[in-house]
């Protein structure tokens, strides 16, 4: 008997753990994703070059490495706003070179409404449905190898005087599919008690949205003639 409370107590418990998990991932995110909004619109007015956008994407690339090191510190959560504050920003060229567009304004809206429908309804089929994912991870990182990999021969095969507009296409189709399939396995892991720093579980979701939104924003543009 003893041992039967024991274990509906852990059990408890760990319900509790995964529901205080999900408060504050998505919580934070619903932050972020704010904070990103406003440097976003805050970089639209500046009009920086859009190589500031290249930029950021870099950047960002060694604040991960840190915000990695620290996610068990206190320095996890400023270093968080630090970073989608300036992937936001950076996408204040990106943004205004659509707008620029003929009907760029239904561009970015259409991208960011396939963007939030993708995601919410990718989450509460998880979230109802409790549905364990984790199987992907070995697919998905290879996904994302293959992803770096086709990113770096697309930035490097102008210089040699080689552009091909649908190798820029099936990479964004690519990046598009790898993230949904992330969304899935990273909403799957929360669910499920898999992730034990939200901190990390909010930035993996976002960065997921992140790409989504950037490459359903060129898929988009190039259905709309860009």
């Amino acid at each position: 008997m003893d041992k039967v409370h024991a274990l509906d107590h852990r059990t408890e418990v760990s319900v509790i753990q995964t529901n205080k998990m999900i408060r504050n991932t998505y919580m934070l995110l619903a932050m972020t994703l704010g904070f990103s909004a406003v440097t976003a619109v805050i970089s639209m007015i500046i009009n920086p070059p859009f190589l500031f956008y290249i930029g950021s994407v870099l950047v960002s690339f060694g604040l991960l490495f840190v915000l990695n090191r620290k996610q068990n510190s206190a320095a996890a959560l400023p270093l968080v706003f630090a970073f989608t504050g300036l992937l936001g920003f950076g996408l204040g060229p990106l943004l205004n070179h659509y707008l620029a567009m003929a009907g760029g304004g239904q561009i970015v809206m259409t991208a960011l409404g396939m963007t939030a429908l993708t995601f919410v309804g990718l989450s509460a089929y998880v979230m109802s449905s409790k549905r364990d994912f984790s199987f992907m991870g070995g697919f998905l990182a290879t996904g994302a190898i293959v992803m770096l990999i086709a990113m770096v021969a697309l930035i490097a095969l102008p210089f040699f005087g080689v552009y091909i507009p649908a190798l820029h296409l099936a990479f964004s189709s690519l990046v598009v599919l790898l993230m949904a399939g992330f969304i899935l396995y990273d909403t799957s892991n929360i669910v499920n008690g898999h992730y034990q720093n939200y901190i990390m579980a909010t930035v993996g979701l976002y960065l997921s949205i992140y790409n989504m939104f950037v490459h359903l924003l060129h898929l988009v543009g190039v259905l709309s003639s860009d």
